[in-house]
């Protein structure tokens, strides 16, 4: 069974809609594509389309939270995050208003539209804005349940969502909890961090390596900031060293949030899979995968090369 995350979360503002008078929904003609129009179905005097104007969109949404609305704005990210960026970061981070942008079509993932589609920047790009909440769901249950968590809080989020189907890992109806990442499986031997779809890959890689007598403890970090660092530091003290995995690059990503914790609190050895310093390209995602290294071997490899730094300290 493959789910796509924008089709939970289509379903999950159809409930909204139902459940909360004051959440207003906008998008920039792609309504269709994001599933904002599931929204529409439910509420069609609540939801907005600005067309072509995603920088209109944002200023159209920040108004309308000032207003005491909740506001969930949607299009794809390299749109959301890049076109928008300047009317985010004062329209909406600097006076913290409840405005939820939620980017559908993230990553190497989005295949054949190529670089000009494929966002590899994005959580860069809101991470580094104050008062942003970044999230980046594991499968379709978890953009459910965090739509609906998201819905609750009060300030400022931005929420990355691909755009093929892959089979989910989580439960349908686990909770979810901004900021609190989960384990889960067990293991000694070092920490694999993943988010988005790269969490199942990092479970497939804890498989292969099990075979090989290699114990890898996997952690899906769904929100990206704040990042949970009680779970991550529990984890370390285990197993002493770590690989993060994200469809992103690994600039100012995933992988540079768990580097700046690991180098505050715990240096230890720490590799990286993701894009590295790169725009991506026309493929099939399989291809994209294989080409950038962000398959489960290439986690695997990552693994075992963390593993020889940790024993090389320990020498």
């Amino acid at each position: 069974m493959k789910l796509a995350q924008r089709n939970y979360y289509g379903r999950a503002l159809a409930e909204l809609a139902e459940k909360d008078p004051d959440i207003v929904v906008i998008d920039a003609d792609l309504a269709d594509s994001t599933k904002t129009s599931e929204f529409k179905k439910a509420a069609p005097g609540r939801f907005i389309e600005v067309g072509v104007a995603e920088q209109n969109m944002i200023g159209i949404a920040s108004g309308l939270a000032a207003s005491g609305k909740t506001v969930f704005a949607s299009t794809f990210a390299v749109f959301a995050t890049g076109r928008c960026w300047e009317q985010i970061r004062l329209a909406v981070a600097y006076p913290k208003l409840n405005v939820k942008i939620v980017a559908t079509h993230c990553g190497i993932s989005v295949g054949e539209d190529g670089a000009s589609h494929q966002a590899l920047e994005d959580m860069a790009l809101m991470r580094a804005l104050p008062n942003m909440t970044v999230i980046s769901p594991a499968d379709a249950y978890e953009a459910y349940a965090a739509t609906m968590a998201i819905a609750e809080l009060e300030g400022p989020v931005y929420m990355r969502l691909g755009r093929a189907e892959f089979p989910p890992i989580t439960e349908e109806d686990a909770p979810f909890t901004v900021g609190k990442a989960s384990v889960l499986r067990e293991g000694s031997d070092v920490t694999l961090v993943g988010t988005g779809q790269m969490v199942a890959f990092c479970m497939e890689a804890a498989d292969h390596l099990a075979e090989e007598g290699i114990d890898a403890e996997v952690i899906n970090m769904s929100t990206i900031k704040p990042l949970d660092k009680a779970t991550l530091r529990a984890s370390l003290r285990k197993t002493g060293c770590s690989v993060t995995a994200e469809e992103h690059s690994i600039i100012g990503g995933l992988g540079a949030a768990v580097a700046e914790f690991l180098a505050r609190e715990m240096p230890l050895p720490l590799e990286m899979i993701g894009t590295m310093d790169t725009f991506g390209e026309s493929g099939t995602p399989s291809q994209l995968f294989e080409k950038y290294g962000l398959t489960p071997g290439d986690i695997a490899e990552a693994v075992k090369r963390s593993l020889e730094r940790k024993m090389e300290l320990r020498e």
